[in-house]
C-alpha cells in the first residue's frame, strides 16, 4: 500500500511518497517530489509498481552505483557519448573516493534530496576547495541521472541539488593591449634572429607559434597538438587537443571546440613553411613537435618560449611572493586568446561568430568572459581577412629568422 507524507524543512516542503519494494531491507522505497500533484500522479499513474520493478538487485548501493557509473563512462560514454580519456577518468576516480568515503545512511534507491543535502553540507565541511566539492556534486548527480535513465533508479532525487562557486571569470580577464602584443611578435622576431645559434634555433619552432596563437585565438593545447593535415589554403581546422595531463592527444575540449579559423595570409605561411621544412619527424603528423619527436608540454611552451619573449620585450612585473619581491612576465600564453577575442569585439563581430571562433559550447561564456566588451553591432561585410594584418599593418612573411 503507498502512501503520501508531507515533509517540511529548511529547503521548503516536499511530498514523499512510500511504496513497497521487495529490494529493500525495509520492504518500503521511497520517491520525493516538490508538489502533491506530482506525487499523486506518480502513485496514480502506476509509478510505484514500475518502479518497485525497475530497481536492480546487483546495485543497492551509493558506492556500487557510484563504480558502474566509472565503468560505464570508461568503456560505454556517458548518455551516447564517446568514453572519457584517461586524464578525465583519473579525475572521475578520485572525486568518486569522495562520494563513497561518506557514510550513506541508506540503500541507494531510498535516497532523499534532504539525505542528498546531508551529502552536499559533508563535502563542504571537508577542508578541499568549494569548486572541487561542486566537482563532486556534480559527478553524484551524473551517477544518479545515469542509474535513473538505465532503470536503476525511478526517480533523481539529486536533481537541482549544486554547489555554487564565483565564476573564475568573475575578474576581468587579463587581455593585453595592441602596443604589448607588437612589443612580444618583435621580440619573436628578434630572437628567431640571434647571432646565438641555440637561441635562433629553439625561436625557429617558437615564433610561429606566437604569431599563431595571436591570429587565432586557439588553446594552447589545441595548437601544440595541430597536425599539417589540418592547415588549409585559407586557414586552420582544430579537431584536437593535448589530454588534460599533457601525454596523449585527445579530442577538444567540447564539440564546439572543433572549428574552423581563418588565418592571415602571412602567418599560414610562416606556419606551413616550418612545418614542411624544419619540423622533426613523429608519429602525430604535428606542427609543432618537440625536438625528440614527442608532445611538446605547455608548461616547457611557456617556460622557455612564452617567458622569455616577455621578458625581452619588457613585459614582466614586480609581485610579492612570500614577503620577497620577484620579477615575473606579465602575460601568459593563454592571455593571447583574450587578446584575438578582443580584437573581434572591436571589429564589431557577431556574438554568434566569436562563440564559434572561440570554440564556446554555450554562449553563456562568451558573454560571461567577454561582455563587458561588447557591442551590440555586427561585422561589418568589409572586414579584413585575418587580424595580424590589420593590427601590424605590413607583412611579415618575410622577416623569417636568417637560419630558417
Amino acid at each position: 500500500m503507498s502512501d503520501i507524507r508531507k515533509r517540511v524543512g529548511r529547503k521548503g516542503t516536499t511530498y514523499q511518497v512510500r511504496y513497497p519494494s521487495k529490494s529493500t531491507k525495509s520492504g518500503y522505497a521511497y520517491a520525493t517530489f516538490q508538489t502533491r500533484k506530482e506525487a499523486v500522479e506518480f502513485v496514480e499513474g502506476g509509478g510505484t509498481r514500475e518502479a518497485a520493478r525497475s530497481h536492480h538487485s546487483d546495485i543497492k548501493t551509493v558506492a556500487q552505483a557510484t563504480d558502474r557509473w566509472l565503468k560505464i563512462c570508461e568503456k560505454e560514454g556517458l548518455n551516447g557519448r564517446e568514453p572519457v580519456t584517461r586524464y578525465t577518468y583519473k579525475n572521475y576516480e578520485y572525486r568518486a573516493e569522495f562520494i563513497k568515503r561518506y557514510d550513506w545512511p541508506k540503500a541507494i534507491h531510498e535516497l532523499t534530496a534532504p539525505d542528498v543535502v546531508s551529502f552536499r553540507s559533508w563535502l563542504l565541511q571537508q577542508g578541499i576547495s568549494r569548486d572541487l566539492a561542486g566537482k563532486v556534486l556534480s559527478s553524484f548527480q551524473s551517477v544518479m541521472k545515469e542509474m535513473t535513465i538505465r532503470g536503476v533508479l525511478a526517480h533523481n532525487v539529486a536533481a537541482g541539488i549544486c554547489i555554487r562557486a564565483d565564476s573564475r571569470y568573475q575578474e576581468p580577464v587579463v587581455i593585453p593591449s595592441k602596443s604589448d602584443v607588437v612589443a612580444l611578435l618583435r621580440a619573436a622576431d628578434e630572437l628567431a634572429n640571434s647571432k646565438n645559434r641555440t637561441i635562433a634555433n629553439a625561436w625557429r619552432r617558437y615564433r610561429p607559434m606566437l604569431y599563431l596563437a595571436t591570429d587565432s585565438g586557439m588553446r594552447p593545447q589545441e595548437y601544440l597538438a595541430l597536425s599539417r593535415s589540418a592547415l588549409t589554403d585559407r586557414g586552420v581546422r582544430v579537431e584536437r587537443a593535448l589530454d588534460g595531463d599533457g601525454l596523449s592527444i585527445s579530442v577538444t575540449k567540447t564539440p564546439a571546440g572543433r572549428r574552423f579559423i581563418e588565418l592571415s595570409p602571412d602567418i599560414l605561411q610562416m606556419v606551413r613553411h616550418y612545418a614542411d621544412k624544419h619540423a622533426p619527424e613523429n608519429d602525430h603528423d604535428l606542427i609543432f613537435p618537440a625536438s625528440n619527436g614527442g608532445l611538446l608540454s605547455r608548461r616547457n611552451w611557456q617556460r622557455r618560449g612564452f617567458n622569455v619573449a616577455c621578458k625581452k620585450a619588457g613585459l614582466v612585473e614586480i609581485v610579492e611572493q612570500d614577503g620577497e619581491k620577484i620579477e615575473q612576465p606579465k602575460y601568459r600564453p593563454y592571455d593571447l586568446r583574450h587578446f584575438f577575442a578582443s580584437v573581434l569585439i572591436e571589429k564589431k563581430t557577431n556574438l554568434k561568430k566569436i562563440q564559434t571562433l572561440m570554440g564556446h559550447a554555450n554562449i553563456e561564456t562568451t558573454l560571461n568572459v567577454y561582455g563587458h566588451l561588447l557591442k551590440d553591432e555586427n561585422e561589418p561585410e568589409d572586414a579584413d581577412r585575418g587580424m595580424l594584418n590589420a593590427l601590424l599593418g605590413i607583412s611579415c612573411g618575410e622577416t623569417v629568422a636568417e637560419n630558417a
